[in-house]
């Protein structure tokens, strides 16, 4: 065999092997694909608890700064309630894909609000809130970001819709302009994040099992439907 011959027969190889992913993925031993699904179900266990992890640490900056903002502005824990972003409500009916849809659009929608409201601040108050307060609205900030990102990753392996994007339409973005009731609008958005990442945290602890029972119910119903 010449050279040519051998890099011929090398170069089909390569042809054959990347002109058809599925077909490749169809040829695979049975238990090959059975390990491939597996990794793909680990994979999103793992992202999931990367996820719920963040939204712990999130909780906890949260915590720091409603506990800053309420000394700094003399208010009590319970000055200000109600929800201000907008999804459907919660419901045993909705699937996985419809769980993280919620939780992922909620999220966009608080950090709209959180970047409102520190520009609010910004303009009104005329940033002259620096040291400790300040640092933590960024910390805040940057960890709901993080956060966004894994739910979105989720949300893709879940095969859910195109990623959401945070609609203005009833949110308050524009705030008060009288001084308390503003001061207040800018509290209620930091209980906001707070609840929708305590909202999280509950939702992933649960995706692992949901998701393991999920994939035995289509294991199942693919095996009745082959009978």
């Amino acid at each position: 065999m010449n050279r040519n011959e051998a890099g011929g027969r090398i170069l089909d190889t390569g042809l054959t092997f990347s002109s058809s992913k599925r077909a490749f993925t169809a040829s695979l031993p049975m238990a090959e694909r059975r390990t491939r699904r597996a990794t793909g179900s680990d994979l999103t266990k793992t992202t999931a608890a990367r996820a719920a992890a963040i939204a712990e640490q999130l909780h906890h900056e949260c915590s720091i700064l409603l506990e800053l903002y309420r000394k700094m502005e003399n208010f009590p824990s319970d000055v200000a309630d109600g929800r201000l972003v907008s999804v459907p409500p919660p419901s045993s009916q909705l699937d996985t894909r419809d769980k993280l849809w919620r939780l992922h659009s909620a999220l966009l929608q608080c950090r709209s609000l959180l970047e409102r409201a520190i520009a609010k601040e910004e303009e009104e108050l005329g940033g002259g809130r620096k040291g400790e307060y300040d640092n933590q609205k960024k910390t805040v900030k940057e960890r709901l970001s993080l956060l966004i990102i894994n739910t979105g990753e989720l949300l893709k392996a879940a095969d859910g819709p195109a990623i959401p994007t945070p609609s203005s339409e009833g949110l308050e973005l524009d705030g008060p302009t009288i001084l308390f009731e503003l001061k207040l609008w800018v509290y209620r958005i930091f209980k906001e994040v707070d609840y929708w990442t305590k909202t999280t945290i509950t939702t992933l602890k649960d995706l692992p099992t949901v998701i393991v029972k999920e994939r035995a119910r289509t294991t199942r119903a693919r095996r009745s439907t082959r009978r």
